[in-house]
């Protein structure tokens, strides 16, 4: 369905009073699933604008959250969009420090939170923050004046009406996750915001009647315009999906339509899926294995033979509708950004029979640039600009030919950084484009392809650059593999620093009666790691494939601040805790294969 809004309260209120009866918001409770109707949202977003109202919030004023998605998010979302002011959205995975830094970046006059935990710890930076005169608490008894049931029952007893923010007004600062430094605000306006609802809508006119199972945080750009701002605006059901490990099983049970989701999802799905197959039969391994290959020529326009298509035909009855069902049985199609999405992951899902859309953004584009649609895809691609959307690609900051730095114009661009004049000199152009610093290169039909990130990449001591990214997610898709960081500046070959899988590492040990105490440290699983990461590198240019691994039993992990609230690698943190042991493997004799090479 097309929308047509110009800022974020119209959305709401448009959606609230023409999907009224409609369920809005899911939640699994005990077990079961209640549902928030669009009614009912609306009843909650006016009590709590009440409830701020009264707290003193008025226009231009900032109100933080520090929570996990869930129904007092969105309400607490639009509230603060009807009093003309601004939302700062923050994760519960982020360390404290964080936590204060951006309060008192932004000027936070509220803060509402969800735990008592992070209340208590919140309510002990108050002091050191000045214009933090609230500490609302989600979790908190409604008997407690500070908690948020208290909020929404004042806000009942005393009503506010909503106000239409100018479209240049701010929404929201949405801060970038901080893998190099500190956390930077971006300046993202209701004009921002509605003009990627309105172009998505565009691209992806969905029905009432859809339903999806809402994972990305809110407190992201991704999360919070492609499911909660573009779901709500065309009448979806977003189902909230409790704790990650649940999600397959959540799948099953909530049986979206439609799903959005981030790489790692997807590669989740891969590895059930041929984690599955891989303890069938032979006869159906072969089956699967061919079923694949063919629907991935068919979906590539190739023509199939007799025998193809029988085979299709019955993996479709036998393989791939039993595989669906376990995902819910109704995807009628799944959207990807946040990082590159492995062409294998991709065509294994397509072929399926789920097709899969690949977009590119940042949150400083609020955040689609690209996407791939329906009757516009290319896999491998992350799709055309979106309309209003123009990019250009600045070759002089690339080191492959036809390559560089994607350049973003049209009004999804941020206002700027907050605060960061030096920085926003940095990003923004003479004409007005942004720089992404992100590099890649656009094809003859006006696809898209992104290659890599300019602070990420790396040369080595021959002079050829190393982009990690791409290579490290396609060793993940190995079983063996849970986490992977390519290690190599200024090195004469890279190595890897590789956190085994340890429940499939253990399979495979027992499957071979071999006994292990300390995978980690075990040369036979070293071994088996080094063959993966050979076999999966394969397709990759000689100088990226690492020569050696050193495995490490801790693996990436928000608590122990190696990787982002958006699970990206905090390359610097993990370089400070094993850089010197990865050094250590230059001085070791290179494993016979690679000294035959070298």
């Amino acid at each position: 369905m097309r929308v047509d809004v110009e800022d974020l309260v119209q959305l709401y209120q448009q959606s609230c009073e023409h999907f009224a009866e409609r369920p809005a918001i899911g939640v699994k409770k005990r077990g079961s699933w209640s549902w928030t109707s669009y009614r009912d949202l609306a009843e909650r977003i006016d009590e709590v604008r009440g409830g701020l109202a009264g707290l003193g919030v008025a226009p231009g004023d900032v109100v933080a959250i520090v929570s996990n998605n869930r129904v007092e998010w969105a309400a607490a979302c639009y509230a603060t969009y009807g009093l003309e002011a601004t939302l700062v959205p923050m994760y519960e995975a982020q360390r404290p420090g964080e936590w204060k830094f951006i309060l008192g970046d932004c000027g936070a006059s509220v803060v509402i939170v969800s735990s008592t935990e992070i209340f208590d710890r919140v309510l002990a930076m108050q002091p050191e923050l000045p214009a933090l005169r609230h500490v609302i608490g989600i979790e908190l008894e409604a008997s407690d004046q500070r908690s948020f049931a208290a909020l929404t029952r004042a806000g009942a007893e005393t009503p506010a009406l909503a106000h239409r923010p100018s479209p240049e007004r701010t929404a929201g600062l949405i801060y970038t996750s901080g893998t190099t430094g500190k956390p930077k605000g971006v300046i993202l306006t209701h004009a921002n915001l509605a003009s990627n609802v309105r172009a998505m809508s565009r691209a992806f006119p969905l029905e009432p009647t859809d339903r999806t199972l809402s994972f990305l945080p809110w407190a992201h750009s991704f999360g919070q315009v492609a499911e909660l701002h573009y779901g709500l605006s065309q009448g979806l059901s977003l189902a909230l999906n409790d704790e990650l490990p649940k999600l397959l099983d959540n799948l099953e049970e909530v049986r979206p339509t439609v799903l959005v989701a981030v790489p790692r999802i997807f590669n989740r799905i891969y590895e059930s899926v041929t984690e599955q197959i891989a303890h069938r039969s032979a006869p159906v391994r072969r089956l699967f294995d061919d079923g694949i290959r063919s629907a991935t020529r068919r979906a590539h326009g190739e023509h199939l033979g007799l025998v193809s298509r029988v085979e299709l035909a019955l993996d479709e009855r036998l393989i791939f509708q039993r595989i669906r069902e376990k995902l819910g049985g109704r995807l009628r199609f799944v959207m990807s950004a946040s990082a590159a999405l492995s062409v294998e992951v991709a065509e294994l899902v397509d072929a399926l029979g789920i097709p899969v859309f690949e977009g590119y953004g940042l949150t400083e584009t609020s955040p689609a640039v690209t996407v791939n649609a329906p009757g516009q895809r290319k896999i491998g691609t992350v799709g055309r600009p979106l309309p209003g959307v123009r990019v250009e690609i600045d070759t002089s900051r690339g080191n492959a030919v036809g390559q560089g730095e994607i350049i973003v114009y049209g009004p999804n661009v941020m206002k700027g950084y907050h605060q960061r004049p030096e920085e926003n000199a940095e990003v923004f152009t003479a004409s007005g484009g942004l720089r992404t610093g992100d590099l890649g290169f656009v094809d003859e039909d006006g696809y898209l392809t992104i290659t890599g990130r300019i602070k990420d990449q790396y040369k080595l001591e021959n002079g050829k650059y190393v982009m990690p990214a791409p290579l490290e997610e396609q060793l993940k898709l190995s079983p063996y593999i849970a986490s992977v960081m390519l290690h190599g500046a200024n090195r004469p070959y890279n190595v890897a620093l590789v956190v085994p899988a340890i429940d499939s590492v253990r399979r495979w040990a027992v499957e071979r009666g071999i006994t292990l105490t300390d995978p980690a440290r075990d040369p036979r699983v070293r071994e088996l790691v080094l063959d993966e990461v050979l076999a999966r590198s394969r397709g990759f240019t000689g100088f990226e494939v690492p020569r050696a691994v050193l495995l490490i039993d801790e693996d990436f992990t928000t608590e122990n601040d190696l990787l982002t609230p958006t699970l990206k690698i905090k390359r610097r943190n993990v370089e400070a805790r094993w850089g010197k042991a990865l050094d250590a493997l230059y001085r070791e004799a290179l494993p016979r294969r690679h000294a035959r090479a070298s």
